[in-house]
């Protein structure tokens, strides 16, 4: 038998922080994953500014396939897709799976395994059913969490306590939300320490099913961290920016990112010890990192604005489509009855433009079939009286009417060099940088699962460069 996988996709932490935070002793769980392990450094699958996307590069290590051949671009297009991902290849070996929030993976269903689909294109299709009560109710906090004006009603909350309370909620996660909902009370701009909250939640519910369901492969994604970099960074590293935040939100946030990997550290050991209990091997990657981001700071760094209701904008202004969802920051998806719904639908967008003329709305240059993706491009500190035209009426109305500002500035963008730590108990760091490709291949070889023959999979396995080879 070969021992279980739990693959912790910890999305775009990045290898030297982790470095200098182990090296302080500010990471001891990281610390004990990277001393029993084999350690690698990764290269993403395609580097160009628009494919080093996470929802890209994920799918990659998830297909073993390079985008050249996938073709995934979009964060919801991994759920039309047809090609083998590492969950239906294992399953038809006859393995049992679980993919926990995994990114724009497409949705199963079978017994013995279980799905929750990432939290930006949840769509009541979990498996079993009964999690959609929590994956519905993560998902309208991880898209709205910056609208106040879309809140769940208290009949929601109700529903999601109760399932907590009957599906893994520790103690310890209970204690450190009541402590988190104190401190916000105090220091409201501690709000963003609930993406810890949220991951304790995640693992909570993710033990519980691990230890009734005992699955062969389970993944586990968090992109509490990546969200922290890309709106912290700046306040971590000032020196590295020329906009720069005042003495108070530097006293607030430059300790963000570190409390978002030290929060991250405690997850880690909660892992160790549940894979411990079945003699699980953890494969940590995190696909991606980050850097400082500076292409704006010119011109007071990039910001972001996002429509207050998306439905009630499109419903006023006449654009017929089936669903509207939003999906990364400042962007949403339109899906429609019919491709002829399409065209028109943008050409309205388009006629909302600033007294200058440059148009409100921005469109992905690759399209996808029945689907159109758009979003607001108005990038810097926008009054909120700013006039918009709309030119097909000749109306003009503020800015502030539809649209409002996310209260952070883009401090972090994504690097591609990412973290691959295979935890088979032999120490090892490999100055090599493999492609995330080898991930695919590698993890089938552990887990005994011959690969189908494709030419297409560039990828090799990695478990040949340690002595203990596959684990056993």
């Amino acid at each position: 038998m070969r021992r279980p996988i739990i693959s912790l996709e910890l999305n775009e932490l990045c290898p030297p922080l982790l470095d200098r935070w182990m090296a302080d002793g500010t990471l001891p769980n990281f610390r004990r994953l990277h001393d029993r392990s084999q350690v690698f450094l990764t290269q993403a699958d395609v580097e160009t500014s628009d494919k080093l996307e996470p929802w890209i590069q994920w799918y990659s290590i998830h297909t073993g396939l390079a985008y050249a051949q996938h073709g995934v671009f979009h964060l919801t297009d991994g759920l039309r897709a047809d090609h083998d991902d590492i969950w239906r290849t294992l399953m038809a070996a006859g393995r049992n799976v679980f993919s926990f929030a995994s990114m724009n993976v497409r949705p199963f269903a079978a017994p013995g395994s279980l799905f929750v689909g990432d939290p930006w294109i949840e769509n009541g299709d979990a498996f079993p059913a009964e999690l959609n009560i929590y994956n519905r109710f993560v998902g309208h906090h991880v898209r709205e969490y910056t609208n106040a004006e879309q809140r769940l009603s208290a009949s929601d909350y109700a529903a999601f306590l109760r399932f907590l309370l009957t599906h893994g909620l520790s103690p310890a996660t209970a204690w450190q939300t009541l402590r988190q909902l104190a401190a916000e009370r105090a220091g409201p701009h501690l709000s963003y320490r609930r993406v810890a909250v949220l991951d304790a939640l995640q693992f909570d519910v993710f033990a519980h099913y691990y230890a009734s369901m005992r699955p062969d492969f389970a993944s586990f994604f968090c992109n509490s961290v990546a969200h922290l970099q890309h709106s912290y960074w700046r306040h971590m590293e000032p020196e590295a920016f020329a906009v720069r935040g005042s003495e108070q939100e530097q006293a607030r946030y430059g300790d963000a990112v570190r409390f978002g990997y030290q929060a991250m550290d405690r997850i880690i050991g909660r892992f160790l010890r549940l894979a411990n209990r079945r003699e699980a091997t953890i494969v940590f990657q995190t696909a991606l990192s980050q850097q400082p981001f500076t292409r704006h700071e010119a011109s007071g760094g990039q910001h972001f604005h996002r429509l207050r209701d998306v439905d009630a904008f499109l419903d006023e202004h006449g654009i017929t489509r089936r669903s509207a969802d939003p999906t990364m920051t400042h962007q949403y998806m339109l899906t429609f009855a019919s491709p002829a719904e399409r065209d028109p639908a943008r050409a309205r967008l388009e006629e909302f433009v600033l007294e200058d003329g440059r148009a409100v709305f921005d469109f992905p240059a690759h399209e996808t079939e029945g689907a159109l993706y758009f979003g607001a491009q108005i990038s810097w500190a926008a009054d909120p009286a700013t006039p918009i035209l709309d030119r097909a009426t000749g109306r003009r109305f503020p800015l502030g009417d539809i649209l409002y500002a996310i209260d952070a500035t883009k401090s972090g963008c994504h690097h591609p060099i990412g973290a691959l730590w295979i935890a088979d108990g032999e120490p090892r760091r490999h100055e090599e940088i493999v492609s995330i490709l080898d991930i695919f291949p590698t993890m089938l070889e552990m887990l005994g699962v011959q690969p189908k023959a494709d030419a297409e999979r560039r990828g090799t396995s990695l478990a040949g460069r340690w002595s203990g080879g596959a684990a056993a």
